[in-house]
């Protein structure tokens, strides 16, 4: 296979991606639209997979695509404060993502136990907190949790 042999459909597959996925990475900006031969079709060279590969590996890492763009603009290698400033950022992003998930495996916790606990079967503790019952004892902590998820 020479270095511009792929048809987008080939890039797609190699790439694990779809078609769709990278006319609109395309449209974006973040994939090169290759010239059309006059009576063909588009080839894509290896740089084109590993763009996609970049991209695909940004995503699983929590990156934006307007973030991936960023990056992008730094993959010369030269530009390591500046990544490295995307990645801490991003970074805190996550952690503080992982608190809310904490603080929302608490309140489920809570809510789910006391359910379990509750004798008034009319009065089921998870539908009366998530209702916003201010007199709920999960109600403080539900609060603190939307609070955090809505950052």
């Amino acid at each position: 296979m020479t270095t511009t042999s792929m048809t987008i459909g080939t890039l797609a597959k190699r790439g694990g991606t779809h078609v769709e996925t990278i006319r609109y990475y395309q449209r974006r900006g973040l994939v090169a639209v290759p010239e059309k031969p006059y009576g063909g079709i588009r080839r894509y060279d290896e740089a084109a997979l590993a763009r996609l590969h970049f991209i695909r590996s940004a995503q699983w890492l929590g990156f934006s695509l307007d973030e991936i763009c960023e990056l992008l603009k730094l993959d010369d290698g030269t530009h390591c404060d500046e990544a490295r400033a995307l990645a801490e950022h991003k970074l805190d992003d996550v952690r503080r993502k992982i608190a809310g998930l904490r603080q929302m495996e608490l309140t489920l916790d809570n809510l789910v136990e006391r359910c379990r606990c509750s004798e008034d079967p009319q009065q089921c503790p998870i539908i009366h907190s998530l209702q916003g019952n201010p007199d709920s004892p999960a109600e403080g902590v539900r609060e603190g949790v939307l609070a955090g998820v809505q950052r």
